[in-house]
C-alpha cells in the first residue's frame, strides 16, 4: 500500500485526485502500477485501477490476473469494481472508504453479486494515512 500511497501523491502533484493502484503477483511482484490520470488525460476512465489492471495485463501478457491482489488507496467505483471482477483478481485491498461512489459496501458492493469471479474484499489498509491524503488535497482545491 505504501508505492499506491507513492503513486497517489504524484497524482495529486499533477493535480488529480490522489489516487493510487498497485497489482501484485502471487510471488509478491508488483506487475501493475497506475494513478488517477483523470485531468491530466482528460479521461472520465482513467482511473489508478484501470490503469493499473492494464500494466499488469501488459506485463503478465495475459487480461486474466488470477491469483493477483490488488492495492488501492480508495475504495473502487463501480467502473473499477467491475474490473477487477472481470480482471478475475483474487483479492482487493483498499485504504479510505468512499462515501459517494464506493462499490465495496460504502454505497453499495458489486463484490457480493454473482459475477461467477468472487473477490476477497479487506477494507482500512492504511486508511488514515490515505483519508489524510484526499482530505489536504481537497482542502487546498478549495483554497483552505
Amino acid at each position: 500500500m505504501q508505492i499506491a500511497l507513492d503513486l497517489a501523491r504524484e497524482a495529486g502533484a499533477d493535480s488529480d485526485t490522489p489516487v493510487g493502484c498497485v497489482i501484485v503477483d502471487p510471488a509478491g511482484v508488483v506487475v501493475g502500477r497506475g494513478r488517477n490520470r483523470r485531468e491530466t488525460d482528460k479521461n472520465a476512465a482513467a482511473h489508478a485501477e484501470i490503469a493499473a489492471i492494464v500494466d499488469a495485463c501488459e506485463t503478465l501478457g495475459d487480461w486474466r490476473l488470477s491469483g493477483c491482489s490488488v492495492y488501492v488507496t480508495l475504495e473502487p467505483c463501480p467502473m473499477c469494481a467491475g474490473a477487477v471482477i472481470m480482471s478475475r483478481i483474487d483479492r482487493l485491498y483498499y485504504g479510505a472508504r468512499e462515501p459517494q461512489t464506493g462499490s465495496c459496501g460504502s454505497v453499495l458492493n458489486l463484490f457480493m453479486e454473482p459475477y461467477g469471479h468472487k473477490v476477497q474484499i479487506t477494507g482500512g489498509i492504511l486508511a488514515d494515512d490515505c483519508s489524510a491524503l484526499l482530505s489536504e488535497f481537497f482542502s487546498k482545491l478549495r483554497g483552505g
